[in-house]
């Protein structure tokens, strides 16, 4: 007995009770639960009742209701329309197949059964069934998710508003702390709400994604697939954003800054094959990264949100065939110079001089940008964890951009 098939439960629709009954004692060897119907009306009422995850429906029936009516009524049905049917029949003719196509059924089977044919087919429709069924809990949840998306930026957008207007009041700067507390609590909450399902949507995505593309004979159709892709991409942005609030929590609160020892090989490798990983696939571009990675103290989001500004702009600017190189290089005695480089079309004396001068506004920082929130907020925070930022390039021989950290 397969345990596998212990949940699934097959209804039988055949007017030929032999059949019936040989069926019946091979699916359950097999070890499916089994329910037989010796008519058409029958069988629609049992649909009905139970909802079996499979029919094995007979073609011709006596009785005025062919396997043909009976198909076309559940597929009527909102309730029973995604059930997958079988058809069984002695004809050979193509214009019945067609038909029975047509009218929504998934397979067919001729009689006598090749019985070893019987099972591989029920176990290929079972698991598209079960794959559609988790592909729509997905979507729904994705629906479920974005409309708490929404909603979390109608109230981001008052916030904002509401800190404009206190920034631009005259009020005591008691007012101006009370607000800016009342709007970090705020973010951290909703956020730390969100990251949970947004793990699940991303977790469960990947692992379809996965079963899909796998050597089996069961396969989603393209449209599934890409609905999965989207599903996985939107969830991972989602999830950024969700990063990004709690940073920018953290910069309103300016709490007293807490430095851990980091490894920051672990923090370049999540930015690249999680947080950035949509990103990197659809500009298709090739990363090396350095062997060998210091420790060193610092905020991991902090970190995370430098690297993924300069990689998220590399991919953006680097060239039309990107090929990116991160690294590190040690400066004696106690510094650690961090770095990304390109080779797109460098940048001219005067851009570079123009790219760390624009002044940290914590106000302008509510505007999350997908890469992350931007050059000058890679200056403030590199230059909150005690370092500097720089960029060395010639125009047509590529970028490198660099921030120094001390090592200790």
């Amino acid at each position: 007995m397969n345990d596998s098939n212990s949940q699934n439960t097959i209804l039988v629709v055949d007017d030929v009770r032999v059949t019936g009954e040989i069926l019946l004692q091979f699916l359950k060897q097999k070890g499916f639960n089994v329910l037989i119907a010796d008519n058409g009306k029958l069988g629609i009422q049992m649909t009905q009742d139970v909802e079996p995850d499979l029919i094995l429906l007979d073609i011709m029936m006596p009785g005025g209701i062919s396997g043909f009516d009976v198909c076309k009524q559940l597929k009527s049905v909102e309730s029973t329309r995604d059930i997958p049917i079988i058809f069984m029949t002695a004809l050979t003719d193509s214009i019945n197949k067609v038909k029975g196509f047509e009218l929504g059924g998934a397979d067919y089977i001729t009689k006598p059964f090749q019985y070893q044919e019987l099972f591989a087919r029920l176990q290929v429709h079972l698991s598209i069934r079960q794959l559609q069924r988790e592909l729509k809990a997905q979507n729904q949840l994705l629906k479920d998710e974005v409309s708490r998306s929404q909603k979390l930026e109608a109230a981001r957008q008052q916030t904002q508003q509401l800190l404009k207007h206190s920034l631009q009041s005259q009020n005591e700067e008691t007012e101006l702390e009370k607000c800016q507390r009342a709007l970090s609590f705020f973010t951290r909450s909703v956020a730390n709400d969100l990251k949970r399902p947004l793990n699940t949507i991303i977790t469960d995505s990947i692992r379809l994604e996965k079963e899909s593309s796998s050597t089996k004979p069961l396969r989603l159709d393209t449209e599934s697939l890409k609905t999965i892709q989207k599903l996985e991409e939107t969830g991972q942005q989602a999830d950024n954003t969700v990063d990004a609030l709690l940073l920018l929590a953290g910069l309103f609160r300016d709490d007293k800054i807490e430095l851990e020892l980091l490894d920051m090989s672990d923090i370049v490798t999540l930015v690249i094959e999680k947080r950035l990983a949509y990103l990197i696939k659809q500009s298709q571009a090739k990363i090396k990264l350095a062997e060998i990675w210091p420790t060193v103290p610092g905020v991991r989001l902090w970190l995370e949100e430098i690297w993924m500004n300069y990689i998220s702009n590399a991919l953006k600017y680097g060239g039309k065939r990107l090929h990116l190189e991160l690294g590190a290089t040690p400066i004696p005695p106690d510094w650690v110079r961090f770095w990304i480089r390109d080779k797109g079309q460098g940048l001219t004396q005067e851009a570079q001089a123009q790219l760390f001068t624009t002044p940290f506004n914590l106000q302008q920082q509510l505007d999350i940008k997908e890469g992350g929130f931007g050059l000058s907020m890679v200056q403030h925070l590199v230059a909150k964890l005690g370092g500097e930022v720089g960029v060395e390039s010639k125009k047509g021989q590529g970028s490198l951009f660099y921030f120094i950290l001390p090592a200790y």
